[in-house]
């Protein structure tokens, strides 16, 4: 009998071994997997942590990359706003200096040279101071046919008419001329060698009869003809100032008036032109009884530059 209870108390202490054994090692089991997951979980927490560093930084440089992208556009629009500026800037300087009308040749300034015939109003006299008041002398009178010879500048001041009239240029014409009517006019008694109002004989010299005008005005040019080469052009009135010599009884040399012109040039080569005009100077009344207005019709040759 005490052998059974000994064989049980054995048996009772094995089963209770044996089963502390297994919970332990069911308890063990159940932590290392726990200590597993969470080792797992926590590479997963760190893993998403990387992948968002990583998003937050390729987010950054592309917030960056379309900053820099914004300023190179920017910079290109300002870029190309500069360079059309530029060439505008470059058009209108080459057509301030040159201007093509259909193959011809036009700068805007010309130099011209005139040159031709001249017909006075009126009559003047050889004298050296004129006298109605004491007609001593010859006095003869000159002709009222002259030759002239002078020269001038265009300069151009748009080509358009300032965008109004297409092929049409306004000019600010600056022009001289010379008109002589006679050389060698027998004079009064003060052109009298010596004088006879101081009892000289009768020896009168010969003056020179001759008019110096000086003229400022528009001009208009059209070039609707620039394919033949040929441009003609009107002065529709302009400011001019005479000199006449000898002058007048009463010592009067200066006399205003107004101009009319018109003409038609031809450009022969490169910068040259060829042309002819036709003038008439217009003066109220006359100049102390002198009249000095008249026509000239001549020809003139320009250069452009």
């Amino acid at each position: 009998m005490k052998y059974f209870l000994q064989k049980g108390r054995l048996a009772a202490n094995f089963v209770t071994s044996v089963s502390l054994f297994i919970i332990f090692a069911v308890t063990t089991t159940q932590a290392s997997a726990q200590d597993a997951a969470a080792q797992r979980i926590k590479q997963l927490e760190n893993t998403l942590l990387e992948i968002q560093n990583e998003l937050n930084r390729m987010k950054t440089e592309s917030m960056r990359t379309q900053e820099m992208q914004n300023e190179l556009n920017r910079v290109k629009a300002e870029s190309a706003r500069t360079t059309q500026k530029v060439e505008q800037i470059q058009e209108t300087r080459a057509s301030n200096e040159k201007i093509d009308f259909g193959g011809m040749s036009n700068k805007r300034i010309m130099l011209f040279f005139r040159g031709g015939y001249a017909r006075s109003d009126g009559h003047r006299n050889g004298v050296s101071i004129e006298s109605r008041v004491a007609p001593v002398g010859a006095q003869e009178q000159a002709d009222r046919h002259a030759w002239y010879t002078g020269a001038g500048f265009d300069f151009q001041l748009t080509n358009d008419t300032w965008g109004f009239i297409p092929k049409t240029e306004i000019d600010a014409e600056l022009m001289f001329e010379y008109k002589q009517y006679g050389h060698g006019i027998l004079g009064n008694a003060l052109a009298n060698e010596p004088t006879q109002l101081a009892g000289g004989a009768y020896n009168p010299r010969g003056v020179t009869v001759n008019q110096f005008t000086l003229t400022a005005s528009p001009k208009i040019k059209f070039n609707h003809f620039a394919e033949y080469k040929i441009r003609p052009w009107i002065i529709p009135a302009g400011l001019a100032i005479h000199v006449v010599s000898p002058p007048t009884e009463s010592i009067t040399v200066l006399e205003p008036g107004i101009m009319f012109a018109g003409g038609i040039e031809y450009n022969i080569w490169k910068d040259f032109f060829i042309g002819t005009d036709a003038r008439y100077q217009l003066v109220a009344g006359s100049l102390d009884g002198t009249k000095i207005g008249g026509l000239t019709v001549g020809g003139y040759v320009g250069i452009g530059f």
